[in-house]
């Protein structure tokens, strides 16, 4: 008997929905929307909160580190408070601490008060990702999983991609309070259809049978390690990474209390974050690869418009319009993806997502220079994240092969964990490289310019006379001409490490397309179960 027919009765067990369970897809994915769009949308209203505000722009960006820290405390330990006080409850309780701590950002007098909401909004949209999958895992059949999760899939790569522009576009039209207020109403609209359409499981959550035993000292060490790790990532590049006591004091604190947090949940019996899943092969790969995937959402989300801006003169409008047609390529592919789930491995749709990335990767650091062009930047964009759309789904599925049903909720909560910790790592990574690499081919890139060598001169005195043609007397000119010459190696070098990263993103997409092919085999029409045989 195969394990899909052996799981039967569990499934069962289930709460079936009385409803059209797609109706139910869009109320999760609605709200998980929301919560997504949250972590980007703020980004390019930093300028303006600071000014209206008092404050440097170095303390407003405490705004993004805020909101973020909470949210990642929060994500590993949804799945034990889906369990305390139910899954239902707990969406519903996050998505109104979500709206509530909204509200309050878009009233928020002053910048410490912008912090203390903001990071209550982190601690409510903590549970809306990890809840949402968790739902849609429950409420459709196995063979319609695959689709539920790329209706899902939509809002966790959509919204990264649509948060900067709908942020930009608010703030220069209205104010930065509207990026808050405008989603109140789908928010409140989100939280009467979770009521009315989502079913709680049957026996669902321990607090009206008094079974909660908080781990305290679990809770201490994730809180202290998360948020320090959270804090090392976004201020890193900004206080020259160990050369900062602040930041080193972060690093040492992270380590110690995440080990430390490992040893103390390994050993207990009920902890609030089952790391001896961790022990299952497929689940320790499929959180790897759904950590690459978002330390090359992110990467690349970062790389393309900071090239496009500080290289080419692009404007944040038209940076975001080369992002967009990637997000509409993503939206049209992920439908797609999710029926070929129910149809071919998830292992072979993995291995097919990362050739495509490392491949797109490997294309952009052969292509990109100067002189690229509005059409062709857009679609090198989308031949950056065309391997995404073969991702997340699959990635999404194979985390739950092999891992018992009743896990479900800290299943979704790890993956997503996982996935936002990437995108961190994954913006570290590309902003602390593009600096350093930039100075290393400076070096070189001047090393090879000899006041004596025939080349460089003749180059100077070429540009000197074209200058003097412009009205300035030979000094001025000469000046100008090195000023001139010494612009140009900045950008040459600045290209270069652009290519770097590129260069390096798509080896880390290589070593994922060989791990793929050593993830457990799934049967196709059965969700989450292991083929036997």
């Amino acid at each position: 008997m195969s394990a899909a027919a052996a799981s039967l009765p569990a499934a069962q067990e289930r709460s079936s929905p009385i409803v059209n369970p797609w109706l139910i897809g869009i109320t999760v994915s609605m709200a998980a929307f929301l919560e997504v769009l949250d972590t980007s949308v703020a980004n390019v209203a930093l300028p303006y909160i600071a000014g209206d505000l008092g404050a440097s722009y170095d303390d407003s960006t405490w705004v993004l580190t805020s909101y973020l820290a909470a949210n990642a405390i929060v994500l590993p330990v949804s799945g034990w408070l889906a369990e305390v006080i139910g899954r239902k409850r707990y969406f519903m309780l996050s998505l109104i601490v979500f709206t509530v701590a909204s509200l309050l950002c878009g009233f928020a007098p002053s910048l410490p008060l912008l912090l203390i909401f903001r990071a209550l909004q982190g601690v409510g949209g903590g549970g809306l990702q990890p809840m949402a999958q968790a739902i849609l895992n429950d409420t459709f059949p196995p063979e319609q999983r695959g689709s539920a999760f790329a209706l899902y899939g939509i809002t966790a790569v959509l919204a990264p991609t649509v948060g900067p522009m709908l942020g930009g576009w608010i703030t220069d039209n209205y104010s930065w309070r509207w990026i808050f207020f405008i989603k109140l109403p789908i928010a409140l609209l989100a939280l009467y259809m979770t009521y009315t359409l989502v079913h709680e499981k049957p026996a669902a959550g321990r607090v009206k049978h008094g079974g909660i035993r908080v781990d305290y000292i679990g809770i201490a060490f994730l809180t202290l390690g998360v948020a320090s790790l959270q804090v090392l990532l976004d201020k890193g590049q900004e206080d020259d990474w160990f050369g900062s006591h602040f930041i080193l004091t972060l690093a040492i604190t992270a380590a110690v209390c995440l080990v430390s947090l490992v040893i103390w949940e390994w050993r207990r019996s009920d902890p609030i974050i089952d790391v001896r899943m961790f022990k299952s092969f497929n689940f320790a790969a499929a959180n790897l690869m759904m950590f690459m995937m978002g330390v090359m959402l992110f990467s690349t989300l970062v790389l393309i418009p900071e090239f496009l801006q500080t290289l080419l003169g692009y404007t944040a409008e038209l940076a975001g319009l080369v992002l967009s047609a990637s997000g509409f390529l993503l939206l049209l592919m992920m439908p797609v993806v999710g029926r070929l789930t129910s149809k071919v491995q998830a292992r072979y749709l993995i291995a097919a997502g990362w050739l495509c990335l490392a491949v797109g990767l490997f294309y952009s650091a052969y292509r990109t220079d100067l002189f690229i062009s509005f059409d062709f930047a857009m679609w090198l964009r989308c031949a950056q994240v065309v391997g995404i759309g073969f991702l997340f789904v699959p990635i999404t599925a194979a985390g739950y092969i092999g891992v018992a049903a009743e896990k479900g909720n800290s299943v979704s909560g790890m993956v997503n964990f996982m996935r936002n910790i990437g995108s961190s790592i994954g913006t570290s990574i590309v902003t602390t490289m593009i600096a350093r690499r930039s100075q290393y081919h400076q070096q070189i890139l001047v090393g090879h310019i000899a006041p004596d060598a025939p080349a460089f001169r003749g180059v100077l005195h070429g540009l000197t006379n074209s200058i003097r043609h412009s009205g300035l007397d030979a000094a001025d000119a000469h000046n100008q001409a090195i000023a001139r010459i010494y612009g140009a190696v900045n950008q040459q070098a600045h290209t270069l490490s652009f290519v770097d990263t590129f260069w390096l993103l798509g080896v880390l997409c290589a070593i994922m397309f060989v791990l793929a092919f050593f993830l457990k085999k799934n049967d196709p029409g059965a969700g989450g179960d292991v083929a036997v045989g």
